[in-house]
Formats: structure tokens, C-alpha cells, sequence
């Protein structure tokens, strides 16, 4: 009888403090963002698209939110150093990571050393866009068409490289599927971001090149950078003179891309990411924000996070199917 008198007064005494717990992280929700800067994690150095697409957001983000909101760039490996960085972070609503299919799920399908698993160590809060990819080639490589580059590569196995913006992202994924599709062997080199692969795609020292659609699109409108096809099955609006790569008869059915969206640490309290989901679905909404997505190629999706986390569930279980077949082979850079 005493025993199930101090056992009963053990579990009282649990759910005290369990519902204390509960009752402390909803009024820090509440009370969130108080006179502190938010950060604003990107897992690649400033140039590229996921940078971009964190500073047109993060502005009016902060101001939705009124707080100040920080983009915070953690380049190396691939986005995953930066996503690491944000697993590690308390979950108090200020640190965030504005991250993309590279560092949350596709990684880890490459490498054994991350250990952390973006599906279920990090909090999901919205998607915020999908664009397509360009393959492009350099003046190193003396090709100005889809058809012509693949003809040189398939005379010349193992000759030519291209870039990307590191072992395991879609940018990686999507060379590999070319060489898979065409027969070809064009050898891999991981790069640290967006910005050093166009210093070497346009100085001569690597022929071609994946990149994010908006990362190319100037260096491909003042005529440096040929690009082959876009990634995607159809056409894109902002770049309706770069063919699909679906119109090659060896690439038929190629369809990747890259995605983006808003992420938290593991265990963010649920009225926190719903109140971040509401202000992203607003700041998507802004035809300002809008235009300049749109102009970078890039949709403006929204939606809420679990249309994000069953997004992400199929893009993984895709992207793998690929890795599955495609032999992945990488350089050093």
C-alpha cells in the first residue's frame, strides 16, 4: 500500500513537471522573438542560390517577425557543416536554417560520417521554392551544344570534368545522371559554392559545369558561360532559349532540380513553427518577394510543414533511386 502510495505520488510528481515544462515553452513561444537577433543559417558561402534566396527573404521575415534576422554563411562539405550547426542549436526559435534537398536529405545517402538524419533532426517549417539546374560549358571545353558536348565526352572517356558544389548535392546528382543517360564518363570536382566554380568554368581550368539556374543565368546572358540544358523536363520561363534536357533523345525522362526551404532545430516548440510557418507563407505572398524569386527562376511555393516533410520524403526516395544507379566517382579539388 505504501509502495503504490510513493508511487503514485512519482508519476503526480512527473507530470508536474512535465506540464511545467510544457506551460515554460509555450510562453517563451509567446514571448519569442524578445529583443534578439535571429540567424539565418546557409550552408554555402555568399554567391549561390541558397544565399540568395536567404537574403530575399530574410528581411521581410524579420520584420513579420520584429526581429532583426541575420544570414549567417557556413560553407564547406556540401551545406551539411552549416545543417550541423543548426541540429546542435537549442530549439529556442533563434537559430534557423534556410536549407535545401543537398544538406537536409541527400547527403547522407553519400556519406556515412553525417550522422544526423535532416527528416527527424530538424523541425520542417515551410518550403519556399524549386528551381532548375543548368549544365554549362566554359570556353575550355569549344562546344556550344547539348548534342556536341556528349559526342566529345563519349570520344574522350575520362577527359573531361565538371563542377559542382560538392560530393552528395543535387548539383553533384545531376552531373552523375548525365554520365548514366548518355554512357559518358565526365569526371566529378566538388567545389565549396557557386562562386568558385564560375571563376573556374570561366578562367579555363574546368570545361563544364552544374549550377543552380540563378547562379549561371548572368554569366549565361553575357555570352560566357554556354548553357546546354536545364534540368528539368520542360523549358524555363526565365530562360526560354536554354533547352530542356528532356528534348535529347539519350536524355529522356531526366527530371531533377533543387529545392529550398525553412528549417529549425529538432524539438522546436510547435507554436514557434507555426507562427515562423504563417510569416513565410505571408512573405511569399509579397509581390516584391515574389519578382524577385520569379526573376531568379525560382517558384514560390509555400504550403504547410507537412506538405514540406512528405515533399522531402519523395525527393529522397527519388534522388536515391539515381544514386542507386548512377557510379559516383569525385576528383579532389
Amino acid at each position: 500500500m505504501k509502495k503504490n502510495l510513493i508511487g503514485k505520488r512519482t508519476f503526480i510528481s512527473c507530470l508536474a513537471v512535465l506540464g511545467w515544462a510544457a506551460s515554460l515553452s509555450t510562453v517563451h513561444a509567446q514571448t519569442w522573438p524578445a529583443d534578439k537577433a535571429i540567424t539565418l543559417v546557409v550552408g554555402y558561402p555568399a554567391g549561390g542560390s541558397v544565399d540568395l534566396v536567404a537574403r530575399i527573404i530574410s528581411e521581410p521575415l524579420g520584420k513579420r517577425l520584429g526581429a532583426q534576422m541575420i544570414v549567417e554563411n557556413v560553407g564547406g562539405a556540401g551545406g551539411t557543416i552549416g545543417a550541423q550547426k543548426v541540429v546542435n542549436a537549442a530549439p529556442d526559435g533563434y537559430t534557423l536554417l534556410l536549407g535545401s534537398g543537398s544538406e537536409v536529405s541527400i547527403a547522407r545517402i553519400y556519406n556515412s560520417a553525417i550522422k544526423y538524419n535532416g527528416e527527424t533532426d530538424l523541425t520542417g517549417i515551410g518550403l519556399i521554392g524549386v528551381t532548375p539546374m543548368v549544365f554549362v560549358a566554359g570556353p575550355k571545353a569549344g562546344v556550344k551544344t547539348m548534342d556536341e558536348a556528349l559526342a566529345l565526352a563519349k570520344r574522350n572517356p575520362g577527359k573531361f570534368n565538371f563542377a559542382s558544389s560538392g560530393i552528395g548535392t543535387p548539383l553533384h546528382v545531376a552531373g552523375e545522371l548525365i554520365n548514366l543517360k548518355a554512357g559518358t564518363a565526365i569526371r566529378h570536382v566538388p567545389y565549396r559554392g557557386a562562386a568558385q566554380m564560375v571563376q573556374d568554368v570561366l578562367g579555363n581550368n574546368i570545361e563544364f559545369g552544374v549550377f543552380v539556374l540563378s547562379s549561371a543565368l548572368p554569366h549565361i546572358e553575357s555570352g560566357k558561360m554556354t548553357a546546354l540544358a536545364v534540368t528539368t523536363p520542360e523549358r524555363s520561363r526565365v530562360a526560354p532559349q536554354v533547352p530542356a534536357m528532356a528534348e535529347f533523345a539519350k536524355m529522356k525522362d531526366y527530371n531533377m532540380n533543387v529545392w529550398f526551404g525553412l528549417f529549425g532545430p529538432a524539438k522546436l516548440p510547435a507554436p514557434m513553427a507555426a507562427r515562423l510557418n504563417k510569416e513565410l507563407g505571408e512573405v511569399l505572398r509579397d509581390p516584391a518577394v515574389w519578382q524577385k524569386l520569379q526573376k531568379a527562376g525560382i517558384s514560390n511555393e509555400g504550403g504547410t510543414p507537412q506538405a514540406l516533410a512528405s515533399f522531402i520524403k519523395a525527393e529522397t526516395l527519388r534522388v536515391r533511386s539515381v544514386v542507386n544507379q548512377a557510379v559516383v566517382g569525385s576528383v579532389t579539388n
